[in-house]
């Protein structure tokens, strides 16, 4: 932490930071920064109040015309929280997380990102989240440290090269720093489209099947990012396919299926749970899986 003086002028004190010492021994007085309005800083500094959720979804439902996508669903987030909404294709999934994105406006229902109503005060509600989509494009011929600045520039976030050079080493893309974006390989792209939605340190993550066409070793790798993540107080919101994906990351679960949330445990106890559904032990294979309760609960047929 850089040393400050306090000097009384006309009955005021003033702070200075103490710089380099000069030829003649004397030391360069800085002012001291002002601190930042707290609508500017980092979103980890407005994290909910303790004990609050970080989302809150009460009633949402979306409709298309008079397709009904999402009914009244409504499911909380803690702090420090992976929670997993799974569904069959169709089931509601995307339009639930547009809703809380703020991209589509509910036909009835509310959503609070660490206690921001996202119709009501859309911006304070925004700033405190992080989105990655499961395909993600960038500008093709700037390089990923260029990409990266430009959209932490975005969020207000100023990264010098040390800060830049350590938030590309955290996803181990440093050495990658100079290449453009559109010769990345695909696992490469994640990963930085990963950091880019939490550089503003946001309360929130929502994460839309993040690992949609990796390989395993680096869908490990992100999970373990995820993890990270989740360890340094951030809260995750992601959608998956992937049943195994679910039981190792998430916390808790959620089913959802033709717009209805049908059920929400952490993935052992909904195992527990429905272990002797008919439903379950029709489509199970020896011992029952997560898998096997989602097929159970949502059907066996093809969704398009």
């Amino acid at each position: 932490m850089a040393e400050t003086v306090s000097v009384v002028r006309a009955g005021r004190t003033e702070t200075y930071v103490v710089g380099e010492e000069r030829a003649d021994g004397s030391l360069v007085l800085l002012p001291q920064p002002r601190a930042e309005p707290a609508a500017t800083r980092p979103a980890a500094t407005l994290a909910p109040a303790v004990g609050a959720s970080v989302l809150e979804v009460d009633g949402l439902t979306v409709a298309y015309g008079p397709k009904v996508a999402v009914a009244d669903v409504s499911l909380r987030i803690q702090p420090g929280e992976i929670f997993g909404l799974l569904g069959p294709n169709g089931a509601g999934k995307t339009s639930t997380l547009s809703a809380i994105e703020g991209l589509l406006k509910p036909r009835a229902g509310a959503v609070r990102v660490a206690g921001f109503d996202i119709r009501r005060q859309p911006t304070l509600a925004k700033t405190r989240m992080g989105v990655q989509l499961q395909a993600t494009s960038f500008q093709p011929d700037l390089t990923i440290s260029q990409v990266l600045r430009l959209y932490a520039g975005l969020y207000g976030v100023r990264l010098g090269a040390a800060e830049l050079h350590s938030r590309l080493a955290e996803v181990g893309l440093e050495a990658e720093a100079g290449k453009p974006f559109s010769q990345l390989s695909g696992g490469q792209q994640q990963r930085l489209s990963l950091q880019i939605a939490v550089v503003h340190s946001p309360a929130l993550l929502l994460l839309d099947e993040p690992t949609s066409g990796l390989d395993p070793q680096s869908r490990r790798q992100l999970w373990s990012r995820i993890e990270q993540l989740r360890s340094a107080g951030g809260s995750i919101l992601l959608t998956t396919h992937s049943m195994e994906e679910a039981q190792a990351v998430c916390d808790r679960v959620a089913i959802i299926d033709h717009g209805q949330l049908l059920t929400s445990e952490t993935p052992a106890e909904l195992i527990v749970k429905h272990r002797d559904d008919p439903r379950v032990l029709a489509v199970a294979h020896g011992e029952v899986t997560l898998e096997d309760v989602f097929i159970g609960l949502t059907g066996s047929e093809i969704r398009d």
